[in-house]
């Protein structure tokens, strides 16, 4: 690899690192800073540079932007109208005490199928810090099983494109990558739990005061506090496991929503209507995704660009999670809360969600600037064609691949295809069965969802963990999957080899 590109890689990394924990900039503006400092050292002009941190920027928030406001706005309103606390209690009730984080992590892998990640954790990162709020402990634990379990079916299982793609690109047959995708999830997930119940509570400390407040309520705290001089340890317990009845719940909803008329019964929202502002959008994606695949079969395109048939165009729309999303806005404030709240009420419940949006967005864009600087000045290609020359078992080429160039540019998306468009030629030569060579693609782009990755900012703004509690949690718990990805795939190559 070319010494000047390895250059511009190791002290892009550096300056994320060394500016995020010991100077007082905003990730925001050290992202940006990273991205000038990568661009220059690999050789880049200023103005190309420029160009490619806008552009990564815009394009970034041209596919996640408007579904991060909506997600935050339909959260904001699940919270305010008690329809999240519903959620959460009919949850614990169905999964029993206990076995929270794997509900959240298998809820977590099936909407992340047809879903992206980011906008699927947006959606139903509420229902976290609700069973957080319930159990009054544990969010960290909830959140990255959330989290994992979404990446998990976000790189292995298509219709997600990335692996839809790496299936056209390497003539895989496309049910056999689905199957083979759902049990190496299915084997996985035990992992990402553990690994969270283990981590999570040693986090829970270092969760901002900011996310602290909006998940468990100002009274939690101070309790939190008092707990502490008592030798508290905030992890959750088996006391603690069982679902409280609605009015143990810290904080009354229906004190915000205005003054009903008289006679009017009390504002009570159950489980199945407090459901619908997630579940419609979740189900308009889903359709749209299948009729999607049904439609590119039918043309022989799968895991490429086609221009879709006209019964699709109608799922397609309605499908969209922008679309979508603005349906479940609108369920959210029809449904949910009672005809008597005030609408400057219910506006300045917009106008809180879009402040609590606002950095979470810019931080998101820079991670896709810095993703695109890395790309324009060829590291990933200089990392894939240098590892694609060694002399390494076939089988972990693809793996290898991926890994280094999601390591350099931050999209496992990218690295996955990366991957397998480089990997593609030696496919027959080496003697690497198809549906090998594409879990290996596949499972090598999660590894260490860092600095350069938009949903590791994501993750941990929702989370609330900064620094190096962000990297001990959601680094360390996508690399313990990459890496249970190992002795997997060397038992599909002996079965398949």
């Amino acid at each position: 690899m070319d010494i000047q590109l390895l250059l511009a890689l190791v002290l892009g990394i550096a300056t994320i690192v060394v500016l995020v924990l010991r100077t007082r900039l905003d990730a925001f503006v050290a992202l940006l800073i990273a991205a000038l400092v990568t661009g220059l050292v690999a050789g880049q002009s200023p103005l190309d540079i420029v160009k490619a941190i806008t552009t990564g920027f815009g394009n970034t928030l041209a596919s996640i932007g408007i579904v991060i406001g909506l997600g935050v706005a339909i959260g904001k309103i699940l919270e305010v109208s008690g329809a999240a606390n519903a959620l959460a209690l009919a949850f614990l009730r169905l999964f029993g005490k206990g076995r929270e984080p794997w509900a959240m992590g298998t809820v977590g892998a099936l909407v992340s199928i047809p879903v992206f990640c980011d906008s699927g954790y947006v959606i139903m990162n509420p229902l976290a810090r609700s069973i957080a709020r319930v159990k009054r402990a544990g969010y960290v634990t909830l959140a990255l099983a959330l989290g994992v379990g979404m990446t998990l079916t976000h790189h292995l299982v298509p219709p997600t494109p990335g692996p839809l793609a790496v299936t056209g690109l390497l003539g895989a047959d496309l049910g056999a990558v689905i199957l083979t995708g759902l049990v190496f999830t299915v084997l996985l997930l035990p992992i990402a739990v553990t690994y969270a119940k283990w981590m999570g509570p040693k986090l829970e400390s270092s969760v901002t005061e900011e996310v602290r407040e909006a998940v468990y309520g100002r009274a939690a705290l101070v309790g939190a506090a008092e707990g502490s001089h008592h030798g508290s340890t905030g992890t959750m317990t088996d006391d603690d496991a069982a679902a409280p009845a609605q009015e143990d719940l810290p904080d009354d909803p229906e004190l915000d929503l205005g003054t009903p008329p008289e006679g009017a019964k009390p504002h009570r929202v159950g489980a199945f209507l407090a459901s619908l502002p997630l579940l419609v959008p979740l189900l308009l994606i889903v359709l749209n995704t299948v009729t999607g695949a049904i439609d590119q079969n039918a043309q022989g395109v799968v895991g490429g660009t086609y221009e879709p048939s006209a019964w699709v165009v109608p799922f397609a729309f309605i499908g969209n999670p922008v679309i979508a999303l603005i349906i479940g806005v609108l369920l959210a404030v029809y449904v949910l809360l009672p005809r008597w709240t005030p609408r400057s009420r219910v506006q300045g419940w917009f106008a809180e969600a879009a402040a609590s949006a606002g950095l979470i967005l810019l931080i998101t864009g820079a991670g896709g600037a810095l993703g695109q600087v890395l790309r324009s000045s060829g590291v990933g290609d200089a990392l894939a064609e240098a590892i694609a020359a060694t002399a390494l078992p076939a089988f972990l080429v693809p793996f290898l691949v991926a890994t280094l160039v999601r390591l350099a540019q931050g999209s496992g998306t990218v690295a996955m295809i990366t991957a397998a468009s480089v990997t593609a030629p030696l496919v027959g030569t080496l003697g690497i069965d198809p549906l090998v060579a594409a879990m290996a693609c596949t499972a090598g782009s999660m590894i260490l969802s860092y600095f350069n990755d938009s949903y590791f900012w994501v993750v941990t703004r929702f989370t609330g963990l900064e620094g190096t509690a962000a990297l001990r949690g959601w680094s360390g718990i996508t690399t313990a999957v990459w890496a249970g990805s190992i002795p997997l795939l060397f038992i599909l190559n002996l079965i398949l080899g």
